[in-house]
């Protein structure tokens, strides 16, 4: 796989058969709308990168394809049921599954993609298959603490930045670490390798996170694809808004603590005067300085590795991407 864009073609072929099995299976009010969550698209970044983490380190990946099926499996069933737990209309802009069919049909179909994730991982023989399940096994529960912490913040007065940077590490950061790991694990890198690219997953899903925080309330919305101020609006522990917190004056912190307790408010009043207080205290170029290191570090993973210059390039030019999409 000389590049993610090649990696993302050759797993969307496969995958796409995959998915016309799953969708004729029976019962099929429960497997319609496992089928209906995992076509409607995506980038397919998680599967990508494992196809090309393997790569580096062995010239067929055709073995790796059941576990890369996996993973995406996983993250859209992760995404199904946050849709749930948010009360979102439209996924990708489409209905989401409750919405398309219902939210008791959606967690069954949700369950199921779980199980089906791992059924995928257990296929073929290989001698690394307890260790691939125990990082895999790992890995979703910690998806889940991640997701719990998130929530868990909804209504605690005090997150501290550390709180926070563990919460998107569990919830984003994981999964592409584990993405990475797995595939080189499968093409036998030795665990040196391996356990670099996890760190090089790792702290690029903390940076891709942060510049989603970001991009949240600085971002174009019709590049990003979403409207400005959501985070602020629902008053989402964010990055920028702990660290305004922080970096507030006793006055600052008094208008913005009132902001945050309004029940009953004009939107776009509330956007423009806590975007005003995240430019009075610098929170924006805080934020990027954060990423950068985080990008950093991936970097510094990616130095230590014994690889072709060429697939050393491209996971740079990844990190890079997590760092600056569309602004």
């Amino acid at each position: 796989m000389n590049s993610l864009e090649s990696a993302v073609t050759y797993f969307e072929t496969a995958f796409r058969e995959e998915i016309s099995k799953i969708q004729s299976t029976a019962p099929p009010k429960l497997y319609e709308p496992v089928g209906y969550s995992l076509i409607i698209g995506g980038k397919r970044l998680r599967p990508a990168l494992m196809l090309h983490a393997a790569s580096l380190f062995t010239e067929s990946v055709e073995h790796v394809l059941p576990a890369a099926m996996a993973i995406e499996i996983f993250h859209n069933f992760t995404l199904l049921h946050d849709d749930i737990m948010d009360h979102a209309d439209l996924r990708r802009g489409l209905p989401t599954v409750h919405k398309k069919y219902s939210e008791n049909t959606a967690i069954l179909s949700g369950d199921a993609m779980s199980i089906i994730a791992f059924k995928y991982l257990a296929r073929g023989s290989h001698d690394r298959l307890p260790e691939l399940l125990d990082l895999f096994s790992t890995t979703a529960l910690q998806v889940c603490e991640g997701q719990q912490l998130d929530m868990d913040y909804e209504t605690m007065e005090n997150v501290s930045i550390e709180n926070y940077i563990e919460m998107i590490r569990l919830k984003t950061a994981v999964l592409i670490g584990c993405s990475l790991k797995i595939g080189a694990l499968l093409a036998n890198a030795n665990p040196t390798q391996a356990n670099l690219l996890y760190e090089y997953g790792i702290n690029v899903g903390l940076a891709f996170q942060l510049q989603d925080d970001w991009l949240d309330v600085y971002g174009n919305p019709d590049l990003f694809g979403k409207s400005k101020g959501g985070d602020i609006c629902a008053n989402k522990k964010t990055y920028l808004l702990l660290k305004a917190i922080d970096a507030c004056d006793p006055a600052t912190l008094l208008e913005l603590n009132l902001w945050l307790a309004r029940t009953d408010f004009d939107p776009i009043q509330k956007i423009a005067v806590v975007t005003a207080i995240y430019e009075k205290t610098g929170v924006s170029e805080q934020t990027q300085k954060l990423m950068n290191h985080y990008h950093s570090k991936a970097l510094e993973a990616l130095e230590q590795m014994t690889i072709p210059p060429a697939s050393r390039e491209t996971l740079k030019a990844f990190a890079g991407e997590a760092i600056v999409r569309n602004k």
